[in-house]
Formats: structure tokens, C-alpha cells, sequence
């Protein structure tokens, strides 16, 4: 029915190299440049940056993130700094 016949492979494909919120199960997000992932949705990060309750907590140069942890990745707006 729906004209939107995309998966979610083809979202994670698409956003390779750009910018994502990646939420925990905890949580916690992890904002950064989504470098790499794997089938068991391991996750790669540049340039990261943590958030505790909507909060800057920290930065990291490189973050891996363990899949099972990972409740959801949404796409991020580019900073205009």
C-alpha cells in the first residue's frame, strides 16, 4: 500500500558517514559520525559526544557502542557552528 518501500538496511546504508543520534537502552545518547556497523548492529563513532539526560556529558574521538545496547539510531541536522 505504502509508496515507501525502504528497509531499515537501506536507512543505515544512507546515513554511513553522516551524523546520529544513537540511544541506549539506559538512556544515555551518543552523538557523532556514524563510521561503521555491523549484522549484529555494532556501532562505530567519530567526532562523539555523550548526553546524559539531554545533557553534554563528555567527548570522545572514537566510540564503539556494542549493539544489544542499542534501543535506536535516528539521523542528526548537521551543526551550522
Amino acid at each position: 500500500m505504502s509508496a515507501n518501500t525502504s528497509s531499515p538496511s537501506d536507512f543505515l546504508k544512507a546515513v554511513l558517514g553522516r551524523p546520529v543520534i544513537v540511544k541506549l537502552n539506559t538512556g544515555v545518547e551518543y552523538r557523532g559520525i556514524l563510521a561503521s556497523l555491523d549484522g549484529y548492529m555494532n556501532i562505530a563513532l567519530e567526532q562523539t559526544e555523550e548526553y546524559v539526560a539531554s545533557e553534554l556529558k563528555n567527548t570522545y574521538g572514537d566510540a564503539f557502542i556494542r549493539g544489544n545496547n542499542v534501543l535506536y539510531i535516528s539521523t542528526q541536522k548537521r551543526r551550522t557552528a
